[in-house]
């Protein structure tokens, strides 16, 4: 995953304590990158909440609005419909996965365990999370190509606009990994690190001789994913292993649930930012 430089992002004369509080923010989200989903999109929460109290400053509402027709300015509002942008595909895509999930849970649950396999219920999600996957990739290739081609604003002749745009450029820059890094969470796994491929996971997980690694690897959704295969290549599923399977389904849906909340909290925060400015600029 891309890590970003923290920029100095500093006001003129002295550090307002929302400026300094910004890029505590920052780094902190900048080095969890292996922290857990709630972690990030909570630091996400604060952050552009800190923002859109910056932006209430007169002195950060003067700067913006004395050179509001400049193409940083002009860079700065764009960035803050692309983030919109990018939470509300984020948002839809937890929602499209929570729906799978929960569409699995009610065949599961219609079926009670038995003799019979689970063939036909494990392909039907996974058609489903594959296409859901195929939506996720996409929109991870186009969040590393925004990284790779991310620039940060440099002006010449305002020090305080500057110092502003900087701020906005930076705090781009991190959701945008950040942004990365939490739809990472419901995307299918990638095998780099496993022994061989992703079918020799249920085999660890049924023998129960999982290596420290595979453990780390994994996470809740590629836990399910797992299980999932393990069912569908058993004939005989006794009653304690479908209850465990469900009780996992009912964990991971309220976690994306809750992801699902964090993320509308965002994106309210994300609309006010671009409010805001857009307000500065048209006065």
């Amino acid at each position: 995953m891309a890590s970003c430089h923290i920029r100095s992002i500093s006001l003129p004369s002295r550090s307002h304590p929302l400026t300094v509080n910004i890029e505590e923010q920052l780094c902190k989200l900048n080095a969890s990158q292996s922290s857990s989903i709630e972690h990030k999109l909570s630091g996400l929460k604060n952050l552009f909440k800190s923002v859109d109290d910056i932006l209430e400053l007169s002195l950060a509402q003067r700067t913006i609005s004395s050179e509001r027709q400049s193409h940083s300015v002009e860079n700065a509002i764009n960035g803050s419909l692309e983030l919109l942008d990018i939470c509300d595909t984020t948002r839809d895509l937890f929602s499209q996965m929570k729906e799978c999930l929960q569409e699995l849970e009610l065949s599961l649950r219609r079926r009670k365990g038995g003799d019979s396999s689970f063939t036909s219920e494990v392909d039907a999600h996974m058609v489903s999370r594959k296409k859901l996957n195929k939506a996720i990739s996409k929109c991870l290739r186009n969040l590393k190509k925004k990284e790779r081609n991310f620039t940060a604003a440099t002006l010449d002749n305002n020090s305080n606009l500057e110092n502003m745009i900087s701020l906005l450029s930076t705090v781009q820059e991190i959701s945008l990994v950040m942004f990365e890094s939490i739809l990472s969470f419901v995307s299918q796994p990638k095998v780099k690190s496993l022994p061989s491929s992703w079918l020799v996971i249920p085999k660890l997980l049924q023998s129960k001789r999982i290596s420290c690694e595979v453990e780390i690897e994994l996470n809740a959704v590629e836990k399910i994913d797992a299980e999932l295969l393990i069912l569908k290549s058993s004939n005989d599923i006794n009653l304690s292993q479908l209850q465990k399977l469900l009780k996992g389904l009912e964990t991971l849906e309220s976690s994306i649930q809750k992801a699902e909340e964090e993320l509308e909290c965002i994106y309210r925060r994300l609309v006010k930012i671009r409010v805001s400015l857009l307000n500065i600029q048209n006065h």
